[in-house]
């Protein structure tokens, strides 16, 4: 059985092609449940997340701590096992970790394509941890990006991934508050259970792209940002049952779930046109689905 670490991982998955693999995957679906959530102590959670075609099938196992940060060591561990849908045959065990950051980035910078402007130059990055890292390098690789701000409750933090990013020739700075006006990407990766962004504080023509908020109980952003936007989810069912910054505004006041207009499958299947208008303040919100992990393992398996 094949075996890929993390540095294996990133290189089979360039950002072009994992986009494009995600794009697919999502305009032709797959069997993908939603995912099983177990407590553990610590505020930590054990996800279990299965997903199926017609030749693959895959699970990955997730385990996110929260407290992690304070130890020293990743929020999320993962581990990904694929194998042949028809006979069962176990194919490729994957460090999860690398794949759950590279396929959230990819997905993120696939729903922008559709919502965020065309010319976005100035990103804000809300975290620093790896997801954050990633989404850092998809968007500089698909946005002609020239300032990549990045905050972090850790400011050293914010400035150790800054640094690391700028040495590989990638515009990034840290800042010392998560000030939104002027961006036109703001993504965030963190998780938080108090908002970061207030809708007040938003810019004509942003795009806010909500990564970390994976449970009811956490969010990003307030009510009234979510009000103000064109609000797109990875999949309806995970986005209005898991996505804090959704379900807290819907049990605010701030918008029913009619409010959500499309799933990202709509988005690339073209039945939704996403964004219409260079001022329109767009909204992506990923509670993570399956099927991009299962789009992920087969591309990296392909070679």
């Amino acid at each position: 059985m094949l075996q890929l670490d993390k540095t294996e991982i990133a290189a089979r998955l360039p950002w072009p092609a994992l986009i494009e693999a995600i794009r697919d995957i999502f305009t032709s679906g797959c069997e993908a449940p939603l995912r099983h959530a177990h407590a553990l102590p610590e505020s930590g959670t054990l996800l279990l997340m299965p997903a199926t075609n017609a030749t693959h099938s895959g699970v990955k196992i997730v385990h996110v701590s929260p407290g992690n940060g304070a130890r020293g060591l990743p929020a999320v561990h993962a581990a990904y096992l694929l194998s042949d849908a028809v006979t069962g045959q176990p194919l490729a065990l994957l460090d999860g970790g690398e794949l759950t950051d590279r396929r959230t980035a990819a997905t993120s910078v696939l729903a922008a394509h559709h919502l965020a402007r065309p010319d976005s130059a100035r990103l804000l990055l809300l975290g620093s941890g790896r997801v954050a890292a990633a989404l850092a390098e998809a968007y500089a690789a698909s946005f002609p990006l020239t300032d990549i701000a990045i905050w972090s409750p850790r400011a050293a933090n914010a400035a150790a991934l800054a640094a690391r990013l700028a040495a590989h020739g990638i515009p990034a700075r840290a800042v010392a508050r998560p000030e939104p006006a002027g961006f036109d990407i703001i993504s965030a990766a963190t998780l938080s259970a108090a908002p970061l962004v207030r809708g007040e504080d938003l810019s004509p023509g942003t795009h806010l792209d909500l990564v970390g908020a994976y449970r009811a109980d956490l969010r990003e952003v307030d009510g009234p940002a979510v009000a103000r936007a064109l609000v797109v989810v990875d999949t309806r069912a995970g986005g209005l049952s898991e996505a804090g910054d959704v379900v807290q505004a819907i049990a605010e006041g701030h918008i029913t779930a009619s409010h959500v207009v499309a799933e990202l499958a709509d988005l690339c299947r073209g039945a939704h046109p996403g964004r219409t208008d260079a001022r329109q303040i767009t909204l992506f919100k990923s509670v993570g689905w399956a099927g991009e992990d299962l789009a992920a393992a087969i591309l990296a398996t392909r070679r």
